[in-house]
């Protein structure tokens, strides 16, 4: 191995994490000020940049969004060219810049400040323009960068991203913002399904298969391969549930059993069958399913009443699992 290239990876790693930690230090009383103003802003966020910290801000735009905090990307190129119509009184700006001198900056920022929103600006020279000009600095500042010149944004850039993470989520918990809350914003894809999919979305689709406590073996079986679920609920004339006979049930009165011609449902069901409501998680059944090592759930209201079966597969089709 290339023992020079190796060291090479460490020290960016290193000098990477340096800016993160280093970042704790401009945790002060101007970050509060930030999160304030953004927090009692009846507009939204505006975040604009040049380079790799436009990236960067469009990044912390999706982070914000996603999380409860309505905000939008301008280029700092683009604004003058037109999109600064898209700032509204009320939205609070804020500018992201390694040097604060950017040409692009240094005509952007007096814009803003003649429409008289709230400037936050994100850098690492508190020295700079945008500094200078900033009703509220965060501080970004790095020692160096990773990069072997000490050029390329490497660090300064990770430091931008972790600022901005920090800024969400100290909004989410000013905002109250729960998972339910995250559900909503994120409806699509595994993620959203782990927490949004309810077991009312996934056993409807399948058989509901029943069967009578005085129901005969020869029933019980014909009823277990017509569901294809591997089971039966066992229901009382007023469909409440009563019990559970699943196919190995079945084998292993088979195997113990002589004389079959009499045995009838009630002598082989499972009288406390692990059961679930129709709006419990998706990702919640999963866990009783995982606990227990079984395959399948009987669904029922809260009188007891059988509803149907939710089986794992469900959960495996949807991704769940």
């Amino acid at each position: 191995m290339n023992v020079e290239i190796l060291h090479t990876a460490l020290k960016t790693i290193q000098l990477e994490a340096e800016s993160i930690s280093g970042l704790a230090n401009f945790i002060d009383k101007s970050f509060e000020n930030a999160l304030e103003t953004i927090h009692h802003s009846r507009g939204r966020v505006v975040i604009s940049g040049i380079g790799k910290s436009a990236i960067v801000g469009q990044k912390i735009v999706a982070t914000l969004n996603s999380t409860g905090t309505p905000s939008l990307f301008m280029h700092a190129a683009d604004a003058i060219h037109g999109d600064l119509g898209m700032i509204q009184l009320e939205d609070v700006v804020m500018v992201i810049s390694k040097s604060g001198e950017s040409p692009e900056i240094k005509v952007l920022v007096p814009l803003i400040k003649n429409f008289g929103n709230k400037l936050i600006g994100m850098v690492g020279k508190t020295d700079s323009y945008l500094a200078r000009e900033s009703d509220i600095i965060l501080n970004t500042t790095v020692s160096q960068e990773a990069c072997p010149n000490n050029l390329a944004p490497t660090c300064s850039t990770t430091a931008q991203m972790v600022m901005g993470d920090t800024i969400a989520v100290c909004l989410m918990k000013m905002n109250g913002f729960t998972g339910r809350d995250f559900a909503k914003y994120h409806p699509g894809g595994n993620l959203g399904k782990r927490l949004y999919l309810r077991v009312a979305d996934l056993y409807p689709q399948n058989a509901q298969p029943s069967v009578f406590p005085s129901s005969s073996l020869k029933e019980v079986i014909m009823v277990i391969s017509k569901s294809r679920l591997g089971t039966t609920a066992v229901v009382d004339e007023n469909e409440l549930l009563k019990g559970i006979i699943t196919d190995g049930d079945v084998r292993r009165m088979l195997e113990s059993t002589d004389d079959i011609s009499t045995v009838k449902a009630k002598d082989i069901f499972n009288n406390n069958p692990k059961t679930v409501q129709p709006e419990t998680l998706a990702v919640d059944a999963l866990e009783v399913l995982r606990k227990f090592d079984i395959s399948q759930l009987m669904v029922v209201n809260e009188q007891g009443k059988y509803l149907g079966v939710l089986h794992l597969h469900d959960l495996v089709r949807e991704g769940i699992l």
